[in-house]
């Protein structure tokens, strides 16, 4: 046994063990009801079991969808500068309800879209090398694409780019 590993994976993992765990967890930083039940499936944990934990955390609301969401949203347009689209499809991966999404997304305001794709593509611009200017807006507009961002921020935030 290598740092008494093997056996902790090895040993079955009780109900009150896992509803201790995951309630620290999530004490401790935002988790999703898909995030919970895949770590519990990862432990082992009975389906009935599984149910009854979830079931306790999100009535204890140690864990809440919506909560979760707004943290999610929040990082991803402040810190990692993500436009809409990416945060819809990174939601939609984590199981979150298409109404919390919308209520969520709805909440950001678009000028802040438009301000953080304006400094990414300052950003760029300066590392991509290109013929002509066709070329570099084609080059600008699908990075802006990959970020998640559709075309009207992204045709906003190069006008404004452009005006400055």
């Amino acid at each position: 046994m290598q740092n008494g590993q093997s056996h902790q994976t090895m040993k079955e993992i009780s109900e009150q063990e896992a509803w201790l765990r995951l309630s620290t967890l999530c004490a401790n930083s935002e988790h999703c009801q898909q995030e919970i039940t895949e770590k519990m499936q990862r432990w082992g944990i009975s389906n009935d079991a599984l149910v009854r934990i979830m079931e306790r955390l999100t009535k204890e609301r140690y864990v809440d969808d919506e909560r979760f969401a707004r943290a999610f949203v929040g990082d991803k347009v402040r810190f990692d500068k993500w436009g809409r689209r990416k945060i819809e499809q990174a939601l939609w991966m984590k199981h979150i309800s298409d109404d919390i999404q919308q209520r969520v997304l709805n909440e950001v305001d678009a000028q802040l879209y438009v301000d953080n794709l304006r400094t990414l593509l300052k950003t760029k611009r300066k590392s991509t090398k290109a013929q002509n200017d066709y070329e570099l807006r084609q080059k600008l507009i699908r990075f802006a694409m990959g970020r998640g961002y559709d075309f009207d921020i992204i045709r906003q935030a190069m006008e404004e780019e452009e005006d400055e």
